[in-house]
């Protein structure tokens, strides 16, 4: 009784495997397909289908091939002057048009045959509009670019509600390259450079709509190296351009500025209307456009160019002032609010100097200086008046004043735009904002402010000092050395005072630096004056300061 179980399973076993003989006997077909290997069909099915693929690829460079064939006996045609050479280049403008639009018509998949036939269209167009041009001198420059303009309208109206990206590329890359090199053999630049211009505007308009991005930086490359030998050859001599033609001034400035237009339109709209982030080209471009605008002015149009091009970059700053913390600022994406008021400044200090005389440039950014530190609402605008507050300085003349009041010869005078500056720069420092708790940038701005500020204030106490010692005397090289060794540890003294009385951490850094430039001083100066009773004054008063300046440091920090 104990076998009775696995006799039983045998007994299945064997009723399973005679039912399996039995279909497999009703079914002969299935057998065959059962024990066929899965690896093997699929490397046949592999081979067909590279099979497949390279007949379809040898059957579109045929029929290219063919393509090419036909162009050539156009040419052929156009040498033997049976026809007139005008028509046949209509002919020839239609047939390099019909490859675009095989092109254009391939299905989307086969992005190999799109590729080629456009290839195709490119290999015709360009060598015959060359010919036309230069060889046969049927075709005027104007002509020809007005013919690679319609080249560009026809592929992007073919390539745009099938996204055909091979037959925008090819065609774009094509009329780059030939209105590039048709501009130098033809030594005319200004239909070409229409053309590219065109094709900047249709990138841009592409781009717009989600269309092709990648080709815009193609487009603004060719139009920006056009614009720039545009303006390379008609601002050389004269003598070195015979064979350019004259151009007026609108046709040398209006490249650039229709240039600067197109991308400022474009960026405007992108970040501002549509709130698309902002890309390292597009901000790269749009500097790019408004620098070869502006040297076309500055170049053609010395003279109310020059103010013109001022009042617009003041105007553009005020904009860009107010798209960056008007609208921008409150924006999930800090780079456009960043870039849009890095532009606003640089043109607010572009056009301050081209437009203002030196007196009023200087003042002019001083109270902006102040005005930027007294609304900043954000780290940037603050970063911005130390900005402003270092070029009024430059343009003022005031650190050129105080690094030689401080080390070299004496000033003669001191200029009215020496004292504005640097009062604004007290009122700088004065009207930051300290809040506790601050991490290293707020403390960085306070820190560079601060030491303008205290740079300008040591300069004119050593010109005051000196000036009302020059009223009972004439104070030789060893006493100015030793009022300047006066007044730097005068100052040291009075920041580490009220570094520890106002919690003003910077002060106290900065007195810590005069310290060090005291003893720089003494070594490089007072030393090697070699008169020692100024030498021994100079040493007991850095000896003095010396050891009150950490006692002060020390009481803040007990405080």
């Amino acid at each position: 009784m104990g076998d009775l179980p696995n006799a039983l399973e045998r007994l299945t076993a064997r009723l399973a495997a005679l039912e399996r003989r039995v279909d497999a006997l009703e079914h002969p077909s299935a057998v065959p397909i059962a024990q066929k290997p899965i690896v093997p069909l699929a490397a046949e099915a592999g081979e067909g289908l590279s099979l497949a693929q390279a007949g379809g690829a040898f059957s579109v460079l045929g029929k290219a091939m063919l393509g090419i064939a036909g162009a050539y006996l156009l040419r052929a045609v156009a040498e033997s002057s049976s026809l007139p050479r005008l028509a046949i280049a209509a002919v020839a403008i239609v047939y390099a048009l019909l490859w675009l639009v095989a092109a254009a018509r391939v299905p989307a998949e086969e992005w190999f045959s799109s590729a080629v036939y456009a290839g195709t269209s490119a290999m015709i167009l360009a060598p015959m509009l060359w010919e036309l041009t230069l060889s046969f001198k049927v075709l005027p420059a104007p002509a020809t670019a007005a013919i690679l303009c319609a080249f560009v309208i026809a592929a992007t109206a073919l390539a745009w509600k099938r996204d055909r990206a091979p037959v925008f590329w090819v065609a774009n890359f094509t009329a780059a390259a030939a209105a590039l090199a048709l501009s130098v053999a033809t030594h005319q630049l200004l239909p070409f450079i229409a053309t590219l211009l065109l094709m900047a505007l249709i990138s841009e308009y592409a781009a717009a709509h989600d269309h092709q991005q990648s080709v815009r930086p193609l487009a603004a490359l060719a139009a920006d190296a056009a614009i720039w030998a545009l303006i390379f050859i008609y601002s050389s001599p004269a003598s070195t351009r015979l064979d350019y033609p004259a151009l007026g001034m609108a046709g040398l400035i209006l490249p650039g500025c229709l240039l600067f237009l197109i991308y400022a339109v474009s960026v405007a709209l992108r970040t501002l209307l549509l709130g698309q982030k902002i890309t390292v080209f597009e901000a790269g471009q749009a500097m790019i456009a408004f620098l070869l605008a502006a040297s076309s002015v500055l170049y053609f149009a010395p003279g109310n160019g020059t103010i013109i091009l001022g009042a617009v970059c003041l105007l553009f700053s005020a904009e860009c002032y107010g798209s960056a913390f008007f609208v921008l600022s409150k924006a999930a994406e800090a780079r456009n609010f960043h870039v849009f008021a890095a532009w606003a400044a640089g043109l607010f200090l572009a056009g301050s100097l081209l437009c203002l005389p030196p007196f009023w440039l200087a003042t002019c950014l001083g109270l902006a200086a102040i005005a930027a530190t007294v609304l900043a609402t954000r780290l940037t605008l603050r970063f911005h008046g130390l900005v402003f507050l270092l070029a009024a300085m430059v343009a003022s003349g005031l650190l050129a004043y105080a690094f030689h009041a401080l080390a070299g010869t004496m000033p003669a005078k001191l200029d009215a735009s020496v004292c504005i500056v640097s009062l604004c720069a007290f009122l700088c420092y004065a009207a930051g904002k300290h809040l506790p708790q601050e991490n290293w940038k707020p403390q960085l701005l306070h820190l560079a402010s601060a030491a303008l500020a205290v740079f300008a204030l040591a300069a004119l106490l050593v010109q005051s000092l000196i000036w009302l010692t020059a009223l009972r005397m004439t104070p030789n090289a060893p006493y100015i050395a030793f009022i300047r060794t006066l007044i730097l540890c005068v100052l040291a003294l009075a920041l580490a005072f009220a570094g520890s009385r106002l919690r003003r951490l910077e002060l106290t850094r900065i007195a810590y630096a005069t310290l060090g430039l005291v003893a720089a001083k003494l070594l490089m100066e007072d030393l090697r004056l070699g008169h020692l009773e100024f030498i021994a004054a100079a040493i007991f008063l850095f000896a003095i300061t010396l050891i009150a300046v950490p006692q002060m440091a020390h009481r803040k920090k007990k405080a």
